[in-house]
């Protein structure tokens, strides 16, 4: 345990040598048994509220991460949380072997709030890319013609879409890939921004390219101006199909309700997920139209909890308190002060950028690990999360304050400060 972590519990008045013991415990019972797959800060949380998150000894922390965008709408929001209660009294799964009636209600919200004419809904975000994977090659041999066995699709080196072994087979990262060869063929990688690489990566196979509109796991990365425009060009001149993954960027996180609308685009595939749950349950969803998704036939695709009753009526409730209470615009607004006050912070900061709510802060090379910093946040209330080595992410809850980013500020100036 980091050590100034721990100077604010087992030096306090009155420590309870029980919850000691107990975390002792805890800790003996994850290093034996959990796989070690993450490397966690040593916080042990038990509840969360809003913009806030508490540990097993009550202390309370900022949010500035929310699990990765999916809880934009804060943590527990009891608008979500009633929908959630009251259909699980009701019917929480069927499998799509039937109807239920929670589904045609999420098609027609999903497309009046983000102009999709088909929806399949999934549950991971992974899940959701695989789908959309299996949706384009299809759709390249049986609509576009390319000969059977050749589809290629095109991704950008610093990816993230998931961690299956599909997905990381078009990985760069070497963490992501080491150790699961043999890979998935049929993946042919070019430089985020770069649209003339992408130009010149195009061949009469290619039925895809698969792109985020902001590369979060890679630090918040940004692509210049008018990128977006040729892409989209490209895509409609050699019959590709553009698939965005918003499923971090999506619903609200950026200031609008998709990411595309920043660049004044439509894809022809969108992801979402993540804070299609409201951080409640797991909810995604491929957003296209019936040239794509018309190509999946009965018992081609499915999953048995994708499209459940839980999960739509979870789902619908999310996407109303987004809408309903102002949060994509809270996020444009507070996103821009953040970004300002970031950029106004002294000491080893090589950069900040963002977009809405979607920030990060680059730091020098020579400056200590964005972890370490990271674990002497903890120490001061905030989670932020390290990527990349130096760049920390800040993803607060869409309905962060005012008064609670310049808090943030204050603790992240005083991390500077004593590095």
């Amino acid at each position: 345990m980091d050590t100034q972590i721990r100077a604010q519990t087992d030096d306090s008045p009155g420590a309870d040598p029980g919850a000691d013991r107990a975390a002792v415990h805890r800790d003996h019972i994850e290093a034996t048994l959990g796989a070690h797959n993450y490397h966690p800060l040593d916080v042990v949380l038990a509840r969360g509220e809003g913009v806030w998150l508490y540990d097993t000894e009550g202390r309370r922390y900022l949010d500035c991460l929310s699990a990765y965008s999916a809880v934009n709408q804060g943590h527990c929001h009891p608008r979500i949380l009633a929908a959630l209660t009251q259909q699980a009294q009701q019917l929480t799964l069927t499998s799509r072997a039937f109807r239920h009636d929670q589904l045609a209600p999420l098609y027609e919200d999903l497309a009046r709030l983000t102009g999709a004419h088909k929806v399949l809904p999934m549950n991971s975000g992974a899940e959701a890319v695989e789908t959309a994977l299996k949706a384009v090659r299809k759709w390249g041999y049986e609509v576009k013609g390319v000969p059977a066995g050749q589809a290629e699709i095109i991704v950008c080196a610093d990816n993230f879409h998931g961690r299956t072994l599909g997905i990381v087979s078009f990985s760069t990262d070497p963490d992501a890939r080491g150790g699961y060869a043999p890979f998935a063929p049929g993946f042919r990688v070019v430089p985020f921004g770069d649209a003339d690489a992408l130009a010149a990566a195009i061949t009469p196979d290619t039925v895809a390219f698969l792109v985020e509109p902001i590369q979060g796991e890679a630090g918040v990365i940004i692509p210049p101006s008018g990128y977006f425009q040729r892409v989209r060009e490209l895509c409609s001149a050699h019959d590709v199909v553009l698939i965005l993954d918003e499923i971090q960027t999506g619903l609200g996180r950026t200031g609008a309700m998709l990411a595309e609308e920043h660049e004044g685009i439509e894809a022809d595939v969108t992801l979402i997920g993540k804070a299609l749950s409201g951080g409640f349950y797991p909810v995604s969803a491929v957003l296209s139209n019936e040239s794509v998704l018309g190509v999946f036939q009965p018992g081609q695709h499915g999953s048995t909890f994708g499209g459940n009753p839980l999960a739509c009526a979870v789902a619908r409730a999310a996407l109303a308190v987004l809408h309903d209470e102002g949060m994509i615009a809270n996020a444009r607004t507070q996103g821009a002060y953040f970004l300002e006050r970031l950029a106004a912070l002294r000491g080893p900061v090589r950069q900040a950028r963002g977009r809405g709510l979607m920030l990060a802060l680059e730091l020098e090379p020579d400056a200590p690990s964005a972890r370490h910093y990271c674990e002497r946040l903890a120490a001061r209330g905030m989670l932020v999360k390290d990527t990349h080595g130096q760049t920390l992410r800040l993803s607060p809850p869409l309905i962060v304050t005012r008064e609670q980013i310049d808090w943030a500020c204050d603790q992240l100036q005083a991390v500077l400060d004593a590095h």
